[in-house]
């Protein structure tokens, strides 16, 4: 059976990827910081007759992200598909008070942790000469909102790495894409708010994966 890792994953878009994937055949897992929290996102998708398992890691700790990838790798034999959605805040800093002290963060968990991920699950995904890696950004790392400064860049430096990847391996069986959500992952938005159900949006990354026609998807269209 072919594997997903879903790397920052938690009760909204984490839950229904497992849901979507899980139900074309996939294996689940699930990486984050909390056990607690994967143990109640793996049963979920355990009692809907998905094979899920959680392993905790800090995506901000390169030895404990590369060592939870490896460990879902030998449990379920290899990662076919990489999504990269940690949740990093809406921390608020405006353009012209950003220092290397407050950009760090953001750059720490966003980049560094989608390239630590990445090169955990890359090198056997170039072996066989398949795999899809799939990274989840804001709306602003296309059009910037003034008062996210340090988050958007940190994805907009995320979305150039992806797009990088994308022009590069296609040729050799990989399929590297961004998905850019500028709305609320929720089925019960406030009226006037623009909102993604989590089940609809998981359904636009397994349409990314199987048709692979595209390096990006912004949502909503």
């Amino acid at each position: 059976m072919p594997t997903i890792v879903i790397v920052g994953a938690g009760p909204g878009l984490g839950a229904a990827l497992g849901k979507v994937f899980g139900g074309h055949g996939f294996n689940v897992a699930l990486i984050s910081r909390s056990k607690t929290n994967l143990d109640v996102l793996a049963a979920g998708l355990v009692n809907q007759g998905i094979t899920a398992e959680g392993f905790p890691a800090d995506v901000t700790d390169t030895a404990s992200l590369t060592a939870a990838l490896e460990a879902a790798a030998a449990r379920f034999g290899r990662i076919d598909v990489l999504e990269f959605s940690p949740y990093a805040g809406l921390v608020q800093v405006n353009p012209a008070d950003v220092t290397v002290d407050n950009l760090q963060p953001a750059i720490q968990e966003i980049l560094y942790g989608a390239v630590t991920a990445t090169r955990a699950v890359l090198p056997a995904m170039l072996e066989a000469g398949s795999g899809t890696l799939l990274y989840t950004t804001g709306g602003g790392a296309i059009s910037p909102y003034p008062f996210l400064a340090t988050l958007n860049a940190a994805q907009a430096a995320l979305r150039n790495w992806a797009h990088n990847l994308h022009n590069t391996l296609a040729g050799q069986g990989i399929h590297a894409a961004t998905v850019a959500i500028n709305a609320m992952i929720t089925d019960n938005a406030p009226e006037g708010i623009p909102a993604i159900a989590p089940d609809d949006l998981a359904q636009s990354y397994w349409n990314l994966h199987t048709q692979r026609d595209r390096a990006e998807l912004a949502l909503p269209a």
